[in-house]
């Protein structure tokens, strides 16, 4: 089965994840199954996760080919470690995760990403919860400009918010093209635009429908608790808000941080890295890559070393404190 789907900084997940025959990984977003695949050539056995039904043909397809290797679960990220305990694996050596909205997603216009093509305004990743439509015809101004905002970052979100209010009134949104002509007409068209100028307010009601960010904040943390010491935890990026929670929970996790209060020496002296870094900053896409997939352009990758300390969040039960790290 051809893939619809081009893996970003593949070459560099591969140096990242360096997955040996008999390893356990995670692709915690299994996709058309990119990574899945060069990691089970790798001799690795791979459990992937992944919330949206369509990609069970690509499951299929590739337990089929890697016999024995390869196994889906159902879940969002936040599942990471019951999918785990569920795979029946002794250890973990390794977790990947690609964070966004795939292109085979938004190549469906059944699915409702994208408003380019006409479909039902659903956006969501899994086949449960509620959808964009439900949103955009039922929050109040403030909340709605809210996530515009502060997921789309949306300079004129009150503007969009005020104009999806007086047009539900008339008559409910429940297709693509038409929340995003009523958006378009908001801002005052698109000529000249570098992007459509429903682009942020798509991306926001998109977040905030599967609460992508979320997920990932507490994804990291149930790769935190399930990676063996030594284990590898490598997570690519496309946009800023992603990859600030990232580059937090790495710089926190490693001890690199500003340091806590002189005040709290136990909290402090338990608070041991969880994580190394294994190289600074982030890795990006090279020319050759970018020339042949120019989605991988916003491509962040960043990676570390699971350490033998235990998870912050398991200290922090131990120590009674109820505020999370």
């Amino acid at each position: 089965m051809t893939s619809p789907h081009a893996p970003v900084l593949l070459a560099e997940v591969l140096e990242a994840l360096n997955p040996q025959p008999g390893d356990v990984v995670i692709d915690a977003t299994f996709g058309a199954g990119g990574y899945t695949r060069a990691i089970l050539d790798r001799g690795a056995q791979v459990i992937g996760l992944d919330r949206d039904p369509t990609v069970q043909p690509h499951a299929d397809a590739v337990a089929a080919a890697y016999s024995g290797q390869f196994q889906l679960i159902r879940t969002p990220f936040s599942g990471l470690s019951e999918a785990f305990a569920e795979s029946g694996k002794a250890q973990l050596d390794g977790a990947v995760f690609d964070i966004g909205v795939s292109s085979m997603q938004l190549d469906q216009a059944e699915r409702g990403f994208s408003f380019m093509r006409d479909g039902p305004l659903d956006m969501r990743m899994g086949d449960t919860g509620p959808t964009a439509a439900d949103i955009v015809n039922t929050w109040d101004h403030g909340p709605l400009a809210h996530i515009f905002k502060q997921y789309g970052d949306e300079r004129q979100s009150g503007r969009v918010a005020t104009a999806i209010l007086r047009r539900r009134v008339e008559q409910p949104f429940s297709r693509t093209l038409d929340l995003a002509e009523v958006v378009e007409k908001a801002l005052g068209g698109r000529r000249g635009a570098p992007i459509h100028p429903a682009t942020r307010v798509f991306q926001a009601l998109r977040i905030a429908v599967n609460d992508e960010l979320g997920e990932l904040e507490r994804g990291l943390e149930a790769a935190e608790a399930t990676l063996a010491p030594g284990g590898r935890l490598v997570v690519v990026t496309f946009h800023s808000l992603e990859d600030r929670i990232v580059k937090a929970f790495m710089t926190e996790r490693t001890g690199n941080a500003p340091g806590g209060s002189r005040h709290a020496p136990v909290a402090v002296e338990l608070r041991k890295p969880s994580f190394d870094l294994m190289f600074k900053g982030a890795r990006e896409a090279g020319e050759a890559e970018l020339a042949a997939n120019p989605r991988a352009r916003s491509a962040k990758l960043r990676a570390a070393i699971r350490t033998e300390a235990p998870a912050w969040g398991a200290i922090e039960g131990r120590a009674g404190k109820g505020k999370r790290a």
